[in-house]
């Protein structure tokens, strides 16, 4: 791989600790601390992504560039380092927390001249791993690997993963919280993004009244990632936070488009770019349910629940407004931006909601449709993904009662058909007022409705044949997730197996990794 030409303008342009200290602590006046990898000796390869290798301007992998892949002996080019950002973690101040299992490579840029960050993840302590080893396991590496490429596939923005190795190490990890850890396999991922910078970044500098600072990432964080942006002055910091409002509520909806849940929204798993990061315990929704979390420390209170998604991306831009403010100056412009969050978000929901169903434009009483249909897949505990999947097959005046059975989580009765088949009529009875043509229309939903998902119970029987050594499932996934809204393997297309309803992995995730 061309690793010569990684380089870190980071460490040139911000204030940072050199010493090499990787002794957990609080770091103010700097944005960054070089730190080490851990190393380990015994690595082995489980993939690599090679077309995004080429695509970012690392070119081709040989074996010689599997020290890389886990961070150790590395060439003298490569001064690897941690950045420090802050956070709400549950709607709490949590104070200085950064890269506590993320190392920075640096930066690469291709031949048309983009420029992409190369980030480890489980490579080792930095000073922000807050009591940690700053490693990571198999079950989790795995888990973020396939799944931002999945939705990267699913056309939403993500940080995207280069590759993914067994570090020769076993890791402790308590899957629960329960009091019994247990040793696991270690990993190291390699993520890539055009910046893995976060909310958190800017509540750091805000909160320790870093003001210059705070001016020199905005305006660093503009100058290379928001070309659009060409207003000066306080209109340029508006006019950024009016655009990070947007993206932010267009990735947000995108999730809510294909049923992705994150499970732990805090602001410092916040992009500012509005990519998809930090995939934790995460699932895809079987069914459909707007209460649902897979995350067990979400528990009792759901606050990062389904349907609540866009009202948490809401309340962490109102933090970053909070931190943008010495810059912006203009309280009644961040007020009126966050309030107009809500009306843009739903209208974009509306009508991601109406290529799903095909429907050409939103009518006057759609939203009683939306809200009857939401009422009807969480009464009859439908499948979200495999009930649209469904219902491009069906056509007016016909029973499909035992063709939904197949796609409810509970045995559905005469009342229950009753009511699916009452929503059926009106459903085709909607299509009726269209303006385009029932191919048309057909076609608008295979665009917006995918075929396949990365449900968490393959994810979990993947990680299970790998622990074994095989790989068979791997390559059949990595198939499907790169083909999503076709029809690549028949047994993906089915609703989760109920001997997964209660295990751990399947159903419910904790935040160890």
């Amino acid at each position: 791989m061309n690793l010569k030409d990684i380089r870190q303008p980071y460490l040139d342009i911000f204030p940072g600790d050199f010493s090499g200290n990787t002794q957990q602590r609080s770091t103010p006046g700097v944005v960054f601390s070089i730190v080490q990898p851990a190393g380990f000796e015994h690595p082995k390869k489980i993939i690599f992504n090679n077309i995004l290798a080429e695509e970012i301007g690392l070119g081709t992998f040989t074996e010689e560039d599997l020290n890389f892949l886990v961070a150790t002996h590395l060439p003298e080019n490569i001064k690897s380092y941690a950045t420090a950002y802050a956070g709400h973690q549950f709607g709490n101040w949590a104070g200085q927390l950064g890269d506590g299992r993320a190392i920075y490579a640096g930066e690469i840029t291709n031949n048309k001249g983009n420029k992409t960050e190369v980030q480890w993840k489980g490579a080792g302590a930095t000073p922000y791993s807050r009591h940690a080893d700053g490693r990571a396991v198999l079950r989790s590496s795995l888990r973020e690997y396939l799944m931002s490429e999945a939705m990267y596939h699913l056309k939403i923005p993500t940080t995207r993963a280069l590759s993914l190795c067994l570090t020769g190490e076993n890791v402790m990890r308590d899957i629960m919280y329960s009091g019994n850890p247990k040793p696991e396999k270690g990993a190291v991922i390699i993520r890539t993004a055009e910046s893995l910078l976060r909310f958190g970044h800017f509540e750091l500098l805000s909160a320790q009244k870093e003001t210059s600072t705070l001016q020199k990432l905005t305006d660093f964080t503009i100058e290379n990632y928001f070309p659009q942006i060409k207003s000066q002055g306080e209109q340029k910091y508006k006019d950024f936070f009016k655009e990070i409002c947007n993206q932010t509520a267009e990735l947000i909806v995108d999730w809510m488009r294909v049923g992705f849940v994150h499970g732990v929204m805090n602001t410092d798993n916040m992009s500012i770019l509005s990519l998809t990061i930090d995939y934790g315990p995460f699932s895809m929704m079987d069914e459909y349910d707007l209460n649902f979390t897979p995350n067990t420390t979400d528990l009792p209170g759901r606050r990062y629940a389904f349907g609540k998604q866009g009202q948490i991306a809401q309340w962490n831009l109102w933090q970053l407004a909070n931190s943008l403010y010495s810059l912006i100056k203009d309280e009644k412009f961040l007020e009126t931006t966050l309030n107009e969050f809500g009306n843009y978000f739903w209208v974009k929901h509306d009508h991601m909601l109406c290529n799903k169903f095909g429907f050409d434009t939103l009518n006057k009483n759609d939203d009683d449709f939306f809200i009857n249909w939401q009422a009807l897949m969480q009464e009859l505990q439908l499948d979200y993904c495999l009930f649209f999947n469904l219902l491009e097959k069906t056509e007016p005046k016909k029973n499909y009662d035992e063709e939904f059975q197949k796609i409810s989580y509970l045995v559905l009765d005469e009342q229950k058909n009753r009511k699916l088949n009452h929503f059926l009529n009106a459903y085709h009875q909607r299509l009726e007022s269209n303006t385009i043509s029932k191919t048309e229309s057909l076609d608008l939903m295979k665009k917006n409705n995918p075929k396949f998902i990365l449900r968490n119970y393959l994810l979990f029987e993947c990680i299970e044949e790998i622990n074994e050594g095989k790989t068979d499932l791997l390559e059949k996934l990595t198939k499907a997730l790169e083909n999503p809204y076709q029809h690549i393997y028949s047994e993906f297309s089915t609703k989760r197996p109920t001997k997964y309803d209660d295990t751990a992995g399947c159903s419910m995730l904790s935040c160890s990794s």
